[in-house]
């Protein structure tokens, strides 16, 4: 592999704190929850347990035209959406069949997800069995194939280098980041349109998560409920959203006058070997992934002053995560966990908090982990809380870890 500096250039995302990149980082300087009681007639009526989610801020439909959002997973439509904000960040302009700012057989995509579109398939399936075979819509397979939002935005940019999807649980997104910097570094493309997307919350996850025990039920107080790293933390909060980059040659981006937000300088990405959802107990997966993403970057521990935690506020997990980033970077470096203000965004988790490590170092401000009034005493590391924090900051790491033993440290630099 070759060593190409890769940077960059656009940003796009829509979250449960807004619908672009603005709004969510705003809010998450702010401190403001996303976490809100779910409006949907379905918990009454299965009396779900959790009535809370962190649910998207701008419906997709008000952005995408009905018809056209009829053919699309939710999933796909979130998808879309951000990579079209990306895309136009970095100053590029909508693809046509005579006119491309980018050669197409030099643009790849490579969007993650966890789940993909199983909202379609469950609702088809109500559908089937309801009505019969001609309520099933012909576009059924496209919206529910977890490679669906990927490959829609591939179509809509035109890109020919290859369109992959990682599906590596919660560490979907930070792993298509990473399959895009591979992309970039093997010389198949110039450009990639990276990141991740997820919109499940549906009776199904709902119930499956509560189930396993791992989900918030503090449902009189849906605000309060996503408590990274707090000693009252009891589980974590669903969520949906989509988060996109776009990494383009440095070279490449320098000669058009580009903007460039941060470099990307590594990545590391690792397996636990473990147990399907629960992490190593010593986490040498993720210890080891954090180091391998300042190993390649040609970094040390005292180089990163800042890490993004995965932190989903459950009780064993981020007890665990907070062994790892003492024991891989050091005590020294300002933490925070977005998923205080977000919930968990599954495949897209790692896509949107990638974007949120990305603005810290390009600000050098590190936002504040909302829900944080009192430390678990046995997380032993200085998490950023109450306000955010000004920080010089020339490197920081961001963590995504995934069911299954999947673990993803991507490790972003000043431009």
């Amino acid at each position: 592999m070759s060593n190409i500096d890769v940077v960059i250039t656009g940003l796009g995302a829509t979250t449960p704190l807004g619908g672009d990149v603005a709004s969510t980082w705003d809010g998450l300087l702010a401190g403001r929850s996303g976490v809100r009681t779910i409006e949907a007639d379905w918990v009454e009526r299965f009396d779900l347990p959790v009535k809370i989610g962190a649910t998207l801020a701008q419906e997709p439909t008000e952005v995408i035209p009905r018809v056209q959002a009829r053919r699309l997973d939710r999933c796909e439509q979130i998808a879309i959406l951000a990579a079209r904000q990306a895309w136009a960040d970095a100053g590029f302009s909508e693809p046509t069949d005579e006119s491309q700012d980018v050669e197409p057989e030099r643009l790849g995509v490579s969007i993650g997800t966890g789940m993909g579109g199983p909202v379609t398939l469950l609702n088809m399936d109500d559908l089937l069995e309801e009505h019969g075979i001609r309520k099933v819509s012909p576009l059924t397979v496209p919206m529910l194939m977890p490679n669906g939002p990927a490959a829609h935005v591939g179509i809509e940019l035109k890109a020919r280098a290859g369109v992959h999807s990682p599906a590596s649980a919660c560490a979907s997104g930070a792993e298509g980041i990473a399959s895009g910097y591979q992309m970039i570094q093997n010389g198949r493309a110039d450009v990639v349109v990276a990141g991740g997307a997820e919109a499940c919350i549906h009776p199904i996850t709902i119930a499956g998560f509560a189930q396993a025990r791992t989900v918030s039920t503090r449902n009189d107080s849906p605000e309060l409920a996503s408590r990274p790293f707090d000693a009252d933390r009891d589980g974590f909060v669903l969520g949906e959203g989509a988060g996109v980059v776009v990494l383009e040659r440095a070279d490449r981006a320098r000669a058009r006058g580009a903007r460039i937000y941060a470099t990307l300088s590594g990545y590391g990405i690792t397996s636990d070997a473990y147990h399907i959802t629960g992490n190593h107990p010593e986490g040498i997966g993720q210890i080891t992934a954090m180091r391998h993403a300042m190993e390649m970057g040609g970094l040390a521990a005292a180089d990163v002053g800042h890490v993004n935690a995965h932190a989903t506020s459950t009780v064993v997990g981020d007890i665990g995560e907070a062994a790892a980033i003492r024991k891989a970077v050091g005590d020294h470096v300002a933490v925070t966990a977005p998923k205080g203000a977000m919930g968990h965004l599954v495949g897209g988790a790692g896509a949107v908090e990638g974007i949120a490590t990305i603005l810290a170092v390009h600000h050098g401000l590190v936002p504040p982990t909302r829900n944080l009034d009192t430390l678990d005493p046995r997380v032993d590391l200085d998490v950023v809380s109450g306000e955010a924090r000004k920080v010089a900051l020339t490197a920081a790491v961001s963590n995504s870890f995934g069911f299954g033993g999947h673990n993803t440290a991507l490790l972003f630099t000043a431009a």
